[in-house]
Order: structure tokens, then C-alpha cells, then sequence
């Protein structure tokens, strides 16, 4: 099951996709700043992570398990996809064993 939400970088409150203004607090919506939310279970943590390190707009993933606690944070750059690639793959495999569901959190430009 994945689900991509898009939320207010003011108050939270969830946006539809062609909000100009958030509906909650009246902010003006950039497209400058966005963060989606993906609901991922265990599998496929790691395929979602290793696409969205390919994306050129993506500037940090966030994983967070059920409880809404962050299990795992990377700024995204350049370099980021290059050296680094492979031990944090490594890392995301180990903690998509557990079989839990996931929150990924994407800041993008």
C-alpha cells in the first residue's frame, strides 16, 4: 500500500494537490518546499528509499516506524547518491525486516 499526501509547511493541516492557499491557516502554498508523506509496510521500504535517492528534487527522507517515532534520517544531495548509497540500502534492509509499517516523510524543493 503506498499513499502520498502533501501537508501545509505552516500548520500540517493536509493540501489537495492543486491547493493554492492551505484551507487551515490560509498560508500561501509554495511548491518551493513540499512534503509528502508515503505509508510503506517492511518490503518496500527499500525500494521506495532507493527511488526516491534517484529523484533530483528530493532534499531529505525521514522514516519513522508506527509510533511516529524517526528511525532513520538522510539529507538528500548529489553526493548522497553516489558513495553513501550503499551502507544506508544496507542499513534501510535491516530495519525493513522488522515487518512494520512505515511513514516516509520527503522534503522536496
Amino acid at each position: 500500500m503506498l499513499l502520498s499526501l502533501v501537508y501545509c509547511n505552516k500548520c500540517g493541516n493536509e493540501l489537495a494537490d492543486n491547493a493554492k492557499y492551505c484551507f487551515g491557516c490560509g498560508t500561501s502554498v509554495t511548491r518551493e518546499n513540499v512534503e509528502e508523506k508515503f505509508e510503506v509496510v517492511g518490503e518496500d521500504l527499500v525500494e521506495k528509499v532507493k527511488s526516491l535517492l534517484h529523484e533530483a528534487n528530493v532534499r531529505r527522507i525521514i522514516i519513522k516506524n508506527q509510533e511516529g517515532k524517526t528511525v532513520f534520517e538522510v539529507p538528500c544531495s548529489v553526493g548522497v547518491i553516489g558513495a553513501v548509497l550503499v551502507p544506508i540500502l544496507a542499513a534501510l534492509g535491516a530495519i525493513a525486516t522488522l515487518a512494520m509499517k512505515y511513514t516516509i516523510i520527503v522534503e522536496r524543493k
